[in-house]
């Protein structure tokens, strides 16, 4: 892969042209609460450390937490998914359109409640997390309905993201559908995936998995550790599995502080050092990762180009407590420090 470098220059134009582009983001959508307190003393009814609430705040989780991303980036985006039909549903509707992401591919179910994410945190550390969801697959029917609205949606698209977190969204038949819309149009179709949820994921143009997924989605022991990926015997093979298995188009594995591997069937891995100054909390920075490439190749990137980028946006987003987005202009204030 030549080019292995992106000047500030080159990230100026990608994000310029990333403002003219369109995504679909298509998956599991959250509501993430946060109650944030102080510990002082430990209850004198269990063993447990007791909070005192300071405050609370809410946030767009799972897929809504993507097209959050995309949207920061000031690209045009649009969100399909199935919410329940209760307050947590309105909530997650008021923020995302605070935050400009187009609802409408939002389908209202009844029987299923909204899923959400409540995480009490004390002291910059996460005491206990609590989740309320509804994790049943979708019936032929409301997967019917999603994929209309979905159809109807692709127009003049330049890429779609499809997050799968298990809860019921993403099905095979879902994804079977979506992965013929986006071939017969030519769109670019990223994916997040959850290995426990056994899917064909073969043809995607983008999968995404963090080191620990990439080693379940390719069935082998995650046995080795290296300070250098490249030189990681075991996670080499698995990158090697799952691009002839899976044949995707790109596989980004995302090792956390040990940065990004980006690899292409006839090409060598190539391995991108993390770029971020302080870790405070990894929770979303998969979900930054997949927008920002995504986006980044809409915006005609090169696939390297893409890596770079998203791997200075991650840098940036686990610098931030919770799931957090960062701008164009943070972007390329990033690429002045490197």
């Amino acid at each position: 892969m030549n080019g292995k470098t992106l000047s500030i220059l080159r990230a100026r134009e990608i994000l310029a042209a990333a403002a003219q582009a369109r995504v679909l983001v298509v998956g599991d959508v959250m509501l993430d609460q946060f109650i944030w307190g102080n510990v002082a003393r430990i209850s004198p009814e269990a063993p447990v450390p007791v909070v005192d609430f300071d405050r609370e705040s809410f946030m767009p989780g799972g897929a809504a937490n993507v097209a959050r991303n995309l949207t920061a980036l000031r690209a045009a985006t649009e969100i399909f998914g199935v919410i329940g039909r209760d307050s947590a549903a309105q909530q997650l509707k008021k923020l995302l359109g605070e935050h400009k992401v187009g609802c409408g591919g939002l389908t209202e179910n009844p029987a299923r409640h909204t899923s959400v994410k409540t995480r009490i945190v004390a002291h910059k550390q996460q005491v206990v997390r609590i989740d309320r969801e509804t994790r049943d697959g979708l019936d032929a029917k409301l997967t019917g309905t999603l994929l209309g609205a979905i159809k109807a949606g692709l127009k003049n698209v330049d890429a779609v993201v499809v997050c799968d977190y298990g809860k019921g969204v993403v099905t095979q038949p879902l994804l079977n559908e979506v992965k013929k819309m986006c071939r017969e149009r030519g769109i670019w179709l990223s994916l997040d995936p959850k290995p426990v949820h056994l899917l064909n994921l073969g043809n995607l143009s983008l999968i995404t998995p963090n080191r620990k997924e990439a080693f379940e989605l390719a069935n082998l022991p995650d046995e080795t550790r290296h300070a250098d990926p490249l030189a990681d015997k075991n996670l080499m093979q698995v990158a090697e599995r799952l691009l002839n298995e899976l044949r995707p188009a790109v596989l980004l594995i995302t090792l956390g502080e040990l940065g990004m591997l980006l690899c292409q069937r006839g090409h060598k891995p190539f391995h991108i050092p993390t770029v971020a100054q302080e870790v405070f909390d990894v929770s979303g920075a998969g979900d930054t990762a997949i927008a920002t490439f995504s986006l980044a190749i809409a915006a005609g990137a090169s696939p390297v180009e893409a890596a770079i980028l998203s791997n200075h946006a991650a840098g940036i987003v686990v610098g931030k407590i919770g799931t957090a987005t960062t701008s164009p202009e943070e972007l390329l204030k990033s690429f002045d420090h490197h």
